[in-house]
C-alpha cells in the first residue's frame, strides 16, 4: 500500500439536477482527448452521489489523478454537484453528501491515521469543490 498522507476534496462541477456517478466520471476521464482526459482510470478513489451513496473509483493502492503534483500522496474524493444550473461554481453540498463524507473521513482516518483534508482550490487556481474546505468542513480539521 503506498503512503497516504492527506485527503483532497473535489466536486464534480455538474449542475444540482444531474445525477452522475463514478462510472459517467471514469468514462469522462478515460475517453481519449479531446473529449475526455486520456487517463488509464477515473481520477478519483471516492464519488459521493446526491442521494449521499459512496462509490469506488481509482483502487487506494494507485496514485490519484485529480490535483497536480499532490496525487502521490493522497486520497480524491468528489462530491457530484459543485455549480449551479448556469454553471457558476456553488456549493451544493447536500447533507446526505455531508453525513457520506463525515463517515469516510472517519474511516479513512481509522485506517491511515489523522489524515488532514482540503479542497482542490488549496492546490491550484480553481474553484472547486466550490467552497472552502477549511471553513465549510471546519468539524472534520485535525
Amino acid at each position: 500500500m503506498r503512503p497516504i498522507k492527506r485527503i483532497i476534496v473535489h466536486c464534480s462541477a455538474t449542475p444540482p439536477h444531474l445525477n452522475i456517478g463514478a462510472g459517467d466520471i471514469r468514462r469522462w476521464h478515460t475517453a481519449p482527448q479531446p473529449r475526455g482526459n486520456g487517463w488509464k482510470d477515473i481520477g478519483y478513489h471516492y464519488v459521493i452521489r446526491l442521494d449521499g451513496s459512496l462509490e469506488t473509483g481509482r483502487p487506494l493502492e494507485q496514485a490519484g489523478a485529480h490535483t497536480v503534483g499532490q496525487n502521490r500522496d493522497t486520497v480524491g474524493i468528489c462530491y457530484v454537484g459543485g455549480v449551479d444550473r448556469a454553471g457558476k461554481a456553488k456549493d451544493t453540498l447536500l447533507s446526505a453528501q455531508l453525513r457520506t463524507l463525515e463517515e469516510l473521513v472517519h474511516d479513512l482516518r481509522e485506517r491511515f491515521g489523522p489524515l488532514p483534508i482540503f479542497g482542490h482550490n488549496d492546490f491550484a487556481n480553481k474553484a472547486c469543490p466550490s467552497f472552502k474546505v477549511a471553513v465549510r468542513l471546519q468539524h472534520l480539521m485535525t
